[in-house]
């Protein structure tokens, strides 16, 4: 019994990590295309995923072409990343209801700002720090588990409560 938990376990973990790959790897094929677009119109042909090293130096359109072409692939691989962490960790949903908690005045009864996500379907919540003062805070993510089935649990014994009545 314990096995299958941990085999669960891993099992959403490589699901999550996974994604982000899946979505690292579209975003190296878009840079790599944009990079192949630069140099189908560029004079003298290179090879087909590489920067014209002789062009590079001494072309400045070419150069700063490139560097645009350099801030395209790093902005895409930032977007993968920011999008993966505003994701569920159990079925990959878009986390929603952002909902502020917490208050600097009350600090000592309701703890500090924080900004908090949900899943759409009831696995967890994000906590988002809103101030980091002493330094980059790690999101803290709470699994809840399946709240649908203690509720589909009492509809099943309502059920069955129905059904002995009938009978």
């Amino acid at each position: 019994m314990l096995a299958t938990g941990f085999v669960e376990s891993i099992r959403h973990h490589v699901r999550y990590w996974g994604f982000l790959l899946l979505k690292l790897a579209g975003a190296a094929a878009g840079s790599t295309i944009a990079l192949w677009f630069l140099n189908l119109f560029w004079a003298p042909h290179t090879k087909l995923f590489h920067l014209a090293a002789g062009e590079f130096s001494f072309d400045l359109m070419y150069t700063t072409l490139a560097y645009v072409w350099f801030l395209f692939s790093y902005g895409l691989v930032y977007l993968a990343i920011w999008d993966q962490r505003y994701r569920c960790r159990t079925c990959l949903r878009r986390l929603r209801m952002p909902i502020n908690t917490g208050s600097w005045g009350y600090m000592l009864q309701l703890g500090r700002p924080q900004l908090e996500y949900i899943c759409p379907y009831g696995h967890g919540k994000l906590n988002i720090e809103e101030l980091q003062i002493s330094g980059k805070v790690a999101p803290a993510w709470t699994e809840h588990g399946d709240i649908w089935e203690e509720l589909f649990a009492a509809q099943g014994k309502d059920d069955d409560k129905d059904r002995a009545s009938h009978l």
